[in-house]
């Protein structure tokens, strides 16, 4: 066991130890809480965390293990992990191994020991900001140094470093028991998704639908898009800053002309806010949990939702042709949107719910019958 300090630019800093991520030692990024109890599996697979230390706020994370079934892709995305505890047994029938051993293989470094609701309360207090993470007897003042040297997340380009490098296409539905994964055999309608570090439970319910799925790089053109004729198209989300995403925003523009039906999550609502001629801003800590309430101003109904951003839409930049379908509870923010005159909606939230509660299902089906009323 060897001792690790986390430390803010602010100049905050807090001890722990670590329990991965040996041969790294060191690792910086930008610090966000996460509110969700359970899922830390889908969080450190999500790629939308790429560029990020996450800080959980559960008092014991690891307790049911690493499984096959759960990640959201091929790897951990997220740069560093802190937890208050750790425990050295797992229990669960599917586990195949232990949290301290995935993060080990992955090269991530995790501590734990940490007084996270402090970091927290930092956190909440002065904002979302740079942090760095050092293995061993690190003094606070070089650790600091380090956290305020960190890039900036909205200086970097991270969805070129999570996007799928070439097309593929994707069939795989959702776990059911006793079968596990199967494949999607019956297609209805073709789905062009760009991936901009696409989580792969988002695409198993597109799958669920009969939806045949073809994924393009996040640097697609929207020529080569509506290439294939595809009856709808999906923006996946990812990380980062959506404002320096200008040729994707560019091409979603062409596309949206194109009045194909579009659907858009997290990022790619993001991304359809700065296409519709809107903006986005920093929030002040970000959303990160699965416990955010989000009103359907279409129904009033309120769904208990999972979310995963750091941007929001400026909703006074929007113009009258586009109409909010749904606010977030808390502070109010966009957390959906429809085009008056084009066939084209997005969530800000992830309605795929890994991790997090199944109230947003709906939209799954929403986009479907979407495409098929424009089939019509």
């Amino acid at each position: 066991m060897e001792r690790a300090i986390l430390a803010l630019e602010d100049g905050h800093f807090f001890y722990g130890y670590a329990f991965s991520g040996f041969k790294l030692k060191e690792t910086g990024g930008e610090v966000i809480f996460n509110t969700s109890m359970t899922g830390y599996q889908e969080i450190l697979t999500d790629p939308s965390y790429k560029g990020q230390i996450v800080v959980m706020t559960g008092a014991e994370i690891g307790n049911y293990g690493i499984n096959d079934e759960d990640d959201q892709s091929d790897r951990i995305w997220v740069n560093g992990f802190v937890v208050k505890d750790v425990p050295t047994n797992y229990s669960n029938y599917r586990a195949k191994k232990s949290l301290r051993e995935y993060l080990e293989e992955n090269n991530v470094i995790g501590i734990f020991g940490v007084d996270t609701r402090a970091v927290v309360r930092v956190l909440r207090d002065y904002g979302v900001m740079k942090g760095y993470i050092g293995i061993g007897d690190i003094p606070p003042q070089e650790a600091v140094r380090k956290a305020r040297s960190v890039p900036d997340i909205s200086e970097l380009n991270l969805v070129k470093e999570v996007s799928t490098p070439k097309v593929y296409r994707w069939t795989q539905k959702s776990w059911k028991w006793p079968e596990g994964y199967t494949e999607q055999t019956e297609f209805h309608y073709k789905v062009a998704v760009i991936d901009y570090g696409v989580k792969k439970d988002i695409l198993r319910l597109l799958a669920d639908r009969n939806l045949e799925l073809i994924c393009f790089p996040h640097n697609v053109s929207a020529e080569e898009v509506l290439s294939i004729n595809p009856d709808g198209i999906f923006l996946s989300n990812g990380p980062g800053d959506p404002a320096i995403l200008t040729y994707q925003i560019q091409q979603i523009k062409k596309l949206i002309a194109s009045e194909k039906p579009i659907f858009g999550i997290c990022l790619g609502h993001q991304l359809l806010s700065w296409a519709f001629g809107s903006k986005t801003y920093k929030l002040e800590f970000g959303h990160h949990g699965g416990n955010h309430p989000v009103k359907n101003l279409k129904t009033g109904k309120v769904e208990i939702t999972a979310q995963n951003h750091n941007y929001a839409t400026d909703e006074s930049k929007l113009p009258q042709d586009v109409e909010i379908t749904h606010i977030n509870l808390n502070d109010n923010t966009v957390e959906g949107m429809r085009h008056k005159n084009y066939p084209v909606f997005s969530i800000q939230h992830h309605p795929e719910a890994a991790p997090g509660p199944h109230d947003s299902f709906y939209i799954f089906d929403e986009f479907y019958n979407l495409i098929k009323a424009c089939k019509k």
